[in-house]
């Protein structure tokens, strides 16, 4: 086999990437064997998506346009080619919205009434319900130079209109914003007529441009449109001048929704005056304008589909089962002094990681609760457990991470309120986001202190915990607990970490040990040993790994990379890849787990980490990766996470050396993660999963 110079590798672009992820996402909006509220779920996820790129992602890549200089890795043709590849999406996002989900959903009974379909007394519903509750709450503003132009939020809803005639003071300003506020719905369901099963509804945009010229008394609304903008939204706080990084982060929210303009949407009808004119106050250029044919913000679609009702027209709900590992009732500790516990979420149900820190909570013999918190969602029940622990007498500590992307208050607020109750409350170590997910229990037995702990691939969120693919893991082992009470330590002190028993965690030793992994795999397979890679992840765009898992390749290792997102790694190019394949996951829940798998001459060897393999994670972050030592532990997360996955051929998407996905389809000789044949049978990963663990579907 030729070798190739490993510097010379073509990656594939990280961005371009995310974008190829959200492709493939917007497939599911097109399936016909997905319910219909899915389908328009998913589009709306897409669009969340979107929002969440341009937020974070188009900063560096707008100003090399606007300067038409290299802003590192980023120029105005790298600009211009991602503009192009949002462009096509949503032309296609909108005509699968119009052409195929609404039409669907007509059919069966759901419609999105226009101002034009709107019989006589739906539209007089219409005006009322405007004059009632949604005109008060307007403040048109026309622009004259003692009214510039407004400030406008990001992803907020607006109006803006061009009059003719003249004003209260006999000035011609023929310009007008009219911003919605947020508290108003995006969607109203019209009363049902007796008798009929239809369900209509209508957008707050549609309802509004009615009654536009209700707001302009006296003038002419000769154009108007509906318009969104996407702002940078990214924190950037230097932690090192801050005294008070919280609050540092709690200014900076106040400015977050008024960041540098990225992003201009528009109604695909709004004239070219109008357009130009938002651009030329954004300062934005014409391939930052968006033209689309329905609502500015897809986003707000969940609205309307939680209030359809129309089960019919959904999944079928899914009840995760109570783990197959725990009896219910028994106590966890006296089940983790007989062995380690693998917990399969959402498969097997979270409100197990509830119970154990409930149990920990109320048991008097336990003495002190650690923490990291991430992402817990709203109205945790875990914050408050910790809260109860506390008044319970017992040390809680809670490492806080503040700087975790959009979460930010709901963590400050949290900080806050365990602080107030007499909590330990730290925020990890500057410069690095806590991303660990681990959970310590010290308890009093016989004499003697024992340590229970919880490590996840997954935040400790009860709600993303029914949607979300990860992995927990309950232990009593005392190598495994002690690593992570030093990790607590270390994170607390701020002191020299102690050398870990079994455990390893970024920024410290994490990237090494992976690399290393990889190396002598290259090394036994370059030797003539059998050797296999098997990693599951979100993403994989660190170059120092890629190019690692490259020269694998070129020795002969067989690597199979499960990565539902970004991949900068081309599978399959002749003398550089060819022994690497890639493929997505894309179904009806969101894959999140991280497992890493090497086997070399028959001896195995399986990781679980918070971790994916990209630079942020392995050196600007704390994370925790684990073994999984237990044989029967082991084979269950093979045969789960990798080899089922392995096998799905109805739900992959396959890398190509382009950097294009396919669809997967079944291929004689397809190996899973310990080389069996693939089935024949179309096999879908996460319905096998959930048929095999769920206590109901119906």
């Amino acid at each position: 086999m030729s070798q190739n110079p490993t510097n010379r590798i073509p990656f594939l672009d990280r961005d371009h990437s995310i974008l190829a992820f959200n492709e493939r996402v917007m497939d599911w909006a097109r399936r016909d064997d997905v319910p219909l509220l899915e389908r328009l779920r998913y589009l709306a996820i897409v669009s969340s998506n979107l929002d969440e790129f341009f937020e974070v992602r188009m900063a560096p890549q707008l100003a090399a346009r606007k300067t038409n200089e290299t802003h590192g890795q980023y120029t105005a043709q790298s600009y211009q080619s991602l503009s192009e590849q949002v462009h096509r999406m949503v032309a296609e996002q909108y005509v699968i919205y119009n052409e195929q989900v609404l039409p669907a959903l007509e059919k069966k009974g759901i419609k999105l009434i226009s101002h034009g379909e709107r019989n006589a007394r739906q539209r007089k519903w219409v005006k009322e319900t405007f004059q009632r509750e949604i005109q008060p709450l307007l403040m048109p503003v026309g622009l004259d130079p003692a009214h510039p132009f407004p400030q406008v939020a990001n992803k907020s809803l607006n109006f803006i209109v061009r009059l003719t005639g003249k004003d209260a003071f006999g000035r011609e300003n023929e310009v007008a914003i009219v911003k919605i506020p947020r508290i108003l719905p995006r969607f109203y369901k019209l009363p049902v007529v007796r008798g009929s099963r239809q369900i209509h509804f209508v957008s707050i945009s549609s309802l509004i441009r009615s009654h536009l010229s209700d707001l302009f008394p006296g003038r002419q609304v000769t154009e108007f449109s509906q318009f969104r903008v996407t702002r940078h939204s990214d924190l950037a706080v230097d932690e090192e001048e801050v005294k008070n990084l919280r609050t540092a982060l709690r200014k900076g929210l106040q400015s977050r929704h008024y960041g540098e303009a990225l992003r201009l949407e528009v109604s695909a009808g709004c004239s070219e005056y109008l357009s130009d004119f938002l651009l030329r106050q954004f300062a934005l250029p014409p391939e930052a304008l968006y033209r689309v044919s329905g609502p500015v913000n897809l986003v707000r679609l969940n609205q309307l589909i939680d209030n359809a009702g129309a089960a019919a027209l959904r999944f079928e709900p899914y009840e995760a089962g109570w783990p197959a590992d725990l009896v219910p009732g028994q106590s966890f500790f006296e089940r983790l002094q007989q062995g380690d516990v693998l917990l399969h979420h959402p498969y097997e149900s979270f409100d197990a990681v509830l119970a154990f820190l409930r149990e920990a909570v109320e048991d008097p013999n336990v003495l002190a609760i650690k923490q990291t918190i991430y992402r817990t969602g709203a109205k945790s029940q875990m914050m408050e457990l910790l809260r109860e622990a506390v008044r319970r007498g017992k040390e809680v500590t809670a490492v806080v991470e503040l700087k975790a992307r959009f979460d930010e208050e709901a963590n400050i607020s949290y900080a806050e309120r365990l602080e107030s109750v007499g909590a330990q409350v730290v925020y990890g170590v500057v410069g690095l986001k806590t991303h660990a997910k681990m959970m310590l229990i010290t308890r009093r037995e016989r004499g003697r202190l024992k340590r229970y702990a919880h490590m996840s691939t997954g935040n400790y969120n009860a709600g993303t915990a029914r949607l979300y693919t990860d992995l927990g893991y309950l232990t009593a082992d005392d190598a495994l607990t002690a690593d992570v009470d030093n990790v607590f330590l270390h994170l607390a002190s701020q002191n020299r970490l102690t050398k870990l028993g079994k455990s390893v965690i970024a920024p410290f030793h994490l990237h090494k040990l992976m690399l290393d992994k990889v190396e002598k795999a290259g090394a036994a397979a370059a030797a003539g040993k059998p050797v296999r890679i098997v990693l599951k992840m979100n993403s994989l765009t660190d170059v120092p790994l890629a190019r690692s898992l490259a020269l694998a390749s070129q020795q002969g290792v067989q690597v199979d990379a499960i990565v539902r997102g970004a991949c900068i790694l081309p599978a399959g190019v002749p003398g550089v890849t060819e022994n690497v394949r890639v493929r997505s996951v894309i179904g009806r829940l969101l894959e999140h787990s991280r497992v890493f798998f090497f086997e070399v001459d028959g001896k195995q060897e399986l990781w679980l980490s918070s971790a994916d393999w990209m630079n942020r994670n392995m050196l600007r972050r704390v994370e925790l990766a684990w073994p999984v030592t237990d044989a029967d532990l082991r084979q269950r997360i093979i045969d789960e996470c990798l080899t089922l996955y392995l096998q799905d051929d109805r739900d992959s998407w396959l890398l190509q050396p382009d950097g294009r996905y396919v669809r997967a389809t079944e291929r004689p000789g397809g190996r899973g993660a310990r080389g069996r044949s693939r089935s024949k049978a179309k096999i879908s990963a996460q319905d096998t999963l959930m048929a095999r663990y769920g206590s109901s579907l119906s």
